[in-house]
């Protein structure tokens, strides 16, 4: 007897793990460069310095309620960054691990271990009443009053406009290359399609990518130390000296860019003690002031926004297994 197609989507969804192509011999597998910052002398050296590369596997999971809770929570601390402590990051780990079957976290030791990066969305107007998702979108709304290319946002997020929002939540570790977000993005598309197949309320009008920035900023090491200043490295100069260029904590937020209806950086509520910004950063030159940010992307516009990050960031070494693990 052939099984009814709902059941056969849902059993995939529930059963899929998310693994590299480990076909390649040993001595081609990819490489990703965890590259180790210079520090004190040398900073001053030229671009020549040397890194060590680091060799490791990643692996894509669902999210496991019962194991991604503290890893998920500390990822988004560090997505809210100062404003952390505002939220109940444990509340918001806890809804994303209420959806399993959607959004993807990357791990490096096996299903049991912390993930390294979290992908999922979330739907603002189906969880409306939960007292997190009325302090995020409070908190949201808040931001883009006092930002100029935020300001419509507070209408899409109006319930009386009848926009259905889904907030996409990311983070991930500095060892986690631009080349594995394109895969979580793709999963995530194909997911909330079964969502929709199976009558749940994925139906967005848009999506809003919740993502963060920084700022080049004079340091004030030196002066504190009473330490002479040492020569900047270019990027850092260059910062500083055009007003505080913004710079991407996540390059793919420059891609979707070009698809989003509004975009924009906007202030922490909560700023930073002093000399926080230089206990970000390895050069004594310049500090880093961090910057929330927010994507605003029809939902119509969406899958050519994904379309765009696998070709600006292809790697045709991931491949998505679906089968591991079903029975």
């Amino acid at each position: 007897m052939a099984s009814n197609p709902q059941s056969r989507q849902r059993v995939r969804k529930m059963a899929k793990r998310k693994t590299f192509d480990d076909s390649a011999d040993e001595d081609t597998d990819k490489e990703f460069s965890l590259e180790e910052s210079p520090s004190g002398d040398e900073a001053d050296q030229d671009d020549e310095d040397e890194y060590n590369e680091v060799r490791q596997e990643f692996e894509f999971f669902d999210p496991q309620p019962a194991m991604d809770r503290e890893g998920i929570a500390r990822l988004l601390r560090q997505l809210f960054d100062s404003d952390a402590s505002s939220f109940h990051l444990g509340a918001i780990a806890d809804l994303i691990l209420s959806q399993p079957t959607l959004g993807s976290t990357i791990k490096t030791d096996g299903h049991q271990s912390d993930p390294h990066a979290f992908l999922t969305v979330l739907n603002l107007k189906e969880h409306k009443d939960l007292p997190v998702i009325k302090q995020l979108i409070e908190y949201i709304g808040a931001q883009a009053a006092t930002t100029p290319n935020l300001l419509p946002l507070n209408h899409v997020l109006d319930p009386s406009s009848g926009s259905e929002v889904g907030l996409i939540l990311t983070e991930r570790l500095i060892n986690i290359a631009t080349e594995l977000v394109p895969p979580m993005y793709d999963m995530l598309l194909e997911e909330v399609s079964w969502a929709i197949d199976d009558k749940e309320p994925y139906t967005f009008t848009h999506y809003l990518i919740m993502s963060r920035t920084y700022l080049a900023v004079p340091s004030t090491f030196n002066e504190r130390t009473n330490r002479p200043n040492k020569k900047s490295k270019p990027n850092a100069k260059e910062g500083i000296e055009e007003g505080h260029s913004m710079y991407y904590f996540h390059p793919e937020d420059e891609v979707l860019q070009r698809h989003a209806t509004l975009h924009g950086s906007f202030e922490h509520v909560k700023q930073p003690s002093e000399g926080a910004s230089d206990a970000k950063s390895t050069f004594h030159d310049f500090g880093i002031k961090t910057r929330g940010h927010l994507i605003l992307i029809e939902a119509a516009r969406f899958e050519a926004a994904v379309k765009d990050l696998q070709s600006e960031f292809q790697d045709n070494s991931i491949t998505v297994d679906a089968t591991v693990g079903q029975t």
